[in-house]
């Protein structure tokens, strides 16, 4: 199939695009041109956050669209604009954050949508390719993690316990969260065009099963080649935090976990990587690689003093 992918240079997109190539597609990356493209694909320089950035790909037509940056209805449709829509599928990447809190878990693709999430705009993007009947795969991560994260989700453990630096959780560390490793996010993604059932489907993606903060403290040690028993672990009352200083926690204070039976089902498809996995993989082929740097851990004054 011709496949445009929006992206494809950095985290989700470097594995998708090996995935892809690997089926023989034929790939054309749009980028603003700031890292390499693999060899024999076409490459379209431009920025999707202007009209103008996105003029390379007017007139343009493809089978697939796979769009794993936009984070509103109205970025994936300046892109249809341009293109028409795909006539096999749209490939869209959302987040399980569209999710309002709930007392019931883990949370299935029909719980109820939080309107004032942060994320809100990707599931009105979901809402309006089903309203315009594009046909599209959409998959909803909790945190995605691995090689090439540019979010400080694991190396925010790996910092700490690295430097011998106390771990603040909140709490007594008891709260559930749920991540995923980035290869296994882009197997399913790949998967899903070769399967005519995930047609208008929107899947929770991620690991099948939640860890606590406390034990992903100590998997993150072990990953680390750190004795778990030895990181310090001081508790903070979330409670007592102003907006900002929430922000120097890398993962919500709250429960986070998601059933990723519709999409093992239907896509036939199993992660590869269990949570301990996911964590020495991404320690031993992305942060060590980086060692030594100098982390900044001046936020932690605001969540233990």
């Amino acid at each position: 199939m011709d496949i445009l992918v929006m992206g494809g240079t950095r985290f989700v997109g470097k594995p998708l695009v090996a995935l892809l190539q690997e089926a023989g597609h034929r790939l054309t990356l749009f980028t603003r041109g700031r890292n390499p493209v693999p060899a024999g694909v076409e490459h379209l320089v431009g920025d999707r956050s202007t009209p103008e950035g996105l003029e390379p790909l007017q007139g343009r037509r493809f089978d697939v669209i796979v769009d794993s940056s936009g984070r509103s209805e109205a970025d994936s449709s300046a892109v249809i604009a341009r293109t028409g829509a795909p006539s096999h599928r749209f490939v869209y990447v959302s987040s399980a954050g569209v999710y309002a809190d709930s007392e019931l878990w883990p949370l299935d693709e029909d719980s109820p949508i939080d309107p004032a999430s942060r994320h809100a705009g990707k599931a009105e993007t979901e809402a309006w390719l089903r309203a315009q009947a594009i046909p599209f795969t959409s998959f909803r991560p909790t945190y995605i993690v691995g090689p090439g994260n540019y979010n400080p989700v694991e190396s925010w453990f790996f910092d700490r316990i690295v430097h011998g630096r106390p771990v603040p959780l909140p709490g007594d560390g008891s709260t559930i969260t749920q991540l995923g490793h980035v290869n296994d996010l882009a197997a399913a993604m790949a998967r899903c065009i070769e399967v005519e059932t995930a047609c208008n489907r929107i899947y929770n993606c991620s690991g099948r099963q939640g860890i606590s903060f406390r034990g992903l403290v100590h998997a993150a040690a072990r990953a680390a080649g750190q004795d778990p028993q030895a990181v310090e672990i001081r508790s903070f009352d979330p409670a007592g935090l102003d907006k900002k200083a929430r922000k120097a926690f890398p993962l919500r204070m709250a429960h986070f976990l998601t059933d990723t039976a519709r999409v093992r089902r239907e896509l036939a498809w199993e992660p590869s990587f269990d949570l301990e996995a996911t964590l020495a993989d991404s320690y031993a082929n992305d942060y060590a690689l980086r060692l030594p740097t100098t982390p900044d851990f001046s936020g932690d004054q605001a969540l233990i003093g």
